[in-house]
C-alpha cells in the first residue's frame, strides 16, 4: 500500500490532542528533584508516522505470538498515521511508546472487510483497529487506562457519535468494562478467525467539556 504525504503542521485550532502528562511524586531528597529539562513520567498524545517503526514493533510482539495476524502491517500504520493521526493515540513514558490505539473514519452501520484498509474522511464513526500494550507494561491496567482516555477524547472531536471495534469472544468482557455493546457476529475474518463487532456511543461536545476538561 502506498504512503500518503505526512500531514501538516498541527495549529491551534486544529482537532489535535495536545499532549497531556502524569507526573509521579518525587521526594524531597530523590535526586531528581534537582535534575532539569527531564522527560515527562507519562505522556499521552497523537501518534506520528515518526512512531510507525515503535508501533508495529509492539503491535508484532503481541498478535504474532498470540494469532500469528497482525490487525495492521507496517504500511498500513503508515497509511493510517499519515492520513487520520488525529483519531489515534500513544502512551509514552519517559520518551519511550509503551501503548498505543489506532482508529481510522468509517461511514456505515457495521464494519466490513474493507474498512479494515479504509479511512473515510468527515465520517461519524471511529473504527477502532488496534490496542496494544508493550510486553514489559502487560497486567498494569494501561490498556484500560489508555482505552478510557482515548474515548474521553473522541467525545471532543466534532462530528464523532460512536467508536466500534472487532475483537475475539474473550475480549469481549474486557471492552464490555469500558462501556462497549456487543452486536454480533462481525462480517470480518482474518484467516480462520472470527470476531465480535463491539459499540461504544460517543456523548455530545457539550457533556465532553462538563466531563473530559475539553
Amino acid at each position: 500500500m502506498s504512503v500518503s504525504g505526512m500531514m501538516a503542521q498541527q495549529v491551534s485550532s486544529s482537532p489535535f490532542l495536545k499532549p497531556f502528562y502524569l507526573k509521579t511524586p518525587i521526594s524531597v531528597s530523590s535526586p531528581l528533584r534537582q535534575r532539569r529539562h527531564t522527560l515527562p513520567a507519562s505522556e499521552f498524545r497523537n501518534l506520528t508516522p515518526q512512531d510507525a517503526i515503535s508501533v508495529f514493533e509492539i503491535e508484532r510482539e503481541a498478535f504474532i505470538s498470540v494469532s500469528g495476524e497482525c490487525p495492521l502491517t507496517l504500511d498500513e500504520v503508515l497509511s493510517f498515521l499519515s492520513q487520520c493521526p488525529e483519531l489515534s493515540m500513544g502512551w509514552f513514558e519517559g520518551g519511550q511508546l509503551v501503548a498505543f490505539i489506532i482508529g481510522s473514519g468509517w461511514d456505515k452501520e457495521r464494519l466490513a472487510q474493507e474498512a479494515m484498509t479504509l479511512h473515510v474522511p468527515d465520517s461519524p464513526t471511529v473504527h477502532i483497529h488496534v490496542l496494544s500494550v508493550h510486553r514489559h507494561c502487560r497486567q498494569q491496567g494501561k490498556g484500560s487506562i489508555l482505552l478510557w482516555r482515548y474515548l474521553q477524547y473522541l467525545r471532543c472531536l466534532p462530528g464523532l457519535r460512536r467508536a466500534l471495534l472487532i475483537c475475539e469472544e474473550f475480549l469481549v468482557p474486557f471492552y464490555e468494562k469500558s462501556g462497549f455493546k456487543e452486536k454480533g457476529d462481525s462480517a470480518i475474518s482474518i484467516g480462520t478467525l472470527r470476531f465480535r463487532e463491539m459499540e461504544y456511543l460517543l456523548g455530545g461536545l457539550a457533556y465532553a467539556r462538563r466531563n473530559s476538561g475539553c
